[in-house]
């Protein structure tokens, strides 16, 4: 079934224009700090828990405007209006795949750069599916996001507000067993590298996580790192029971770093190191990424190597048949080779599950509709 595509409406709190002489957009509002908005609300005499009223009616009560606050005092409502934005971001494309309820943002930060951020529904289940930098620096050869590196990291507000986002997309009165009613789930796997932007994701994951927030539970994140291992250790140690993903994509260095060019400065022993550190403090299986690349990555020696290197070990394996992306030359693996991979894993006792492949119409994949969108809006490569 074919795509719908949507183009929603800008809110009138997020101003567009960023030309000489116009109006620059106002700050939104869940990136204000709390002394900022304390200090703000007093000399306005009101007092400091407006900052929770205001926060819990974005995430837990869907609010989009402020006008929509019916705790706050009336004469209040249009002095926030002023000073802030409910979002920092606007929508500058929507895609929804019909076929299988997944839709896909594409988001406009203030500064005019683009992230993309989506909602999977399936199961009962809601995930969100978030990214963490504009661009990325790792530079994995099969992916959209890195064509053109890395710009920035996104800040606290701006991954809340992929999350708010996404959830506003659910039915809040759903009586579907297949469509949950809220958020339940959280993957950090879109744009980015997460572990670069680590300090940042993990407060953003907090209020995701607080009661008053999205209320998703620790268990029901999980966070794709290429393999940064200081940073995989950092992690483990803050002591949550986050979920950890890493891409692995190879069984050997020399080829791992021929599809992930960094794997040539940390290598996969550091790597897996690291990681079954993660298991020994967190008590978390570690999931193994293992993008699909036909005549590459998917043959009998390839399937043997990486069953050596994860038998044994408390580790499940996501196989991830390569999705086409326009301008890149790697191709989908034949049927056998994948049954091959997953045969073998099998033998050796290694858990593995092939990736459902949601919406491929809309071009879900990491970094592509986001490369579309800027080639459209600003002509050329972008």
């Amino acid at each position: 079934m074919a795509a719908m595509s949507l183009t929603l409406p800008v809110l009138p709190e997020t101003p567009t224009a960023h030309a000489e002489g116009t109006p620059q957009p106002l700050p939104g509002i869940l990136d204000v700090p709390n002394d900022t908005l304390r200090a703000w609300l007093a000399e306005r005499r009101q007092p400091p828990m407006r900052i929770s009223q205001i926060r819990k009616q974005i995430l837990a009560n869907r609010a989009t405007s402020f006008e929509e606050m019916s705790d706050l005092p009336k004469d209040l409502r249009p002095q926030l209006a002023a000073a802030f934005s409910i979002f920092s971001t606007r929508v500058e494309r929507h895609m929804f795949a019909m076929s299988d309820d997944t839709h896909k943002l594409v988001l406009r930060l203030a500064d005019d750069k683009m992230i993309e951020c989506v909602l999977i529904q399936d199961d009962g289940r809601a995930t969100a599916c978030i990214s963490t930098q504009v661009g990325c620096g790792m530079g994995c050869v099969f992916c959209a996001s890195g064509l053109n590196g890395v710009v920035r990291n996104l800040t606290v507000g701006e991954m809340v507000e992929q999350l708010v986002r996404l959830r506003n997309l659910t039915d809040p009165k759903s009586t579907n067993p297949d469509r949950a009613p809220r958020l339940t789930h959280i993957v950090v796997m879109g744009m980015g590298e997460p572990l670069a932007n680590l300090d940042r994701l993990l407060e953003a994951l907090a209020i995701a996580g607080d009661k008053n927030g999205l209320c998703v539970g620790q268990r029901h994140v999980t966070i794709s790192t290429v393999g940064l291992p200081a940073k995989i250790r950092q992690l483990a140690d803050v002591g949550k029971q986050y979920h950890l993903a890493v891409s692995l994509h190879a069984a050997s260095d020399a080829l791992r770093t021929q599809i992930v060019p960094t794997n040539d400065k940390t290598g996969i022993p550091a790597i897996l190191e690291a990681a079954d550190y993660f298991y020994e403090t967190t008590g978390r299986q570690v999931t193994y990424e293992y993008v699909v690349l036909g005549g590459l990555n998917d043959g009998p020696t390839h399937a043997k190597e990486l069953a050596r290197l994860l038998s044994g070990r408390k580790a499940h394996v996501n196989l991830i048949p390569w999705n086409d992306v326009e301008g890149l030359p790697y191709r989908r693996p034949i049927d056998g080779n994948l049954q091959g991979l997953i045969d073998t894993l099998h033998r050796s006792g290694v858990s593995v599950k092939v990736r459902k492949r949601k919406g491929s119409e809309i071009d879900a994949a990491c970094g592509q509709l986001r490369r579309k969108v800027e080639q459209e809006t600003m002509g050329g490569t972008p």
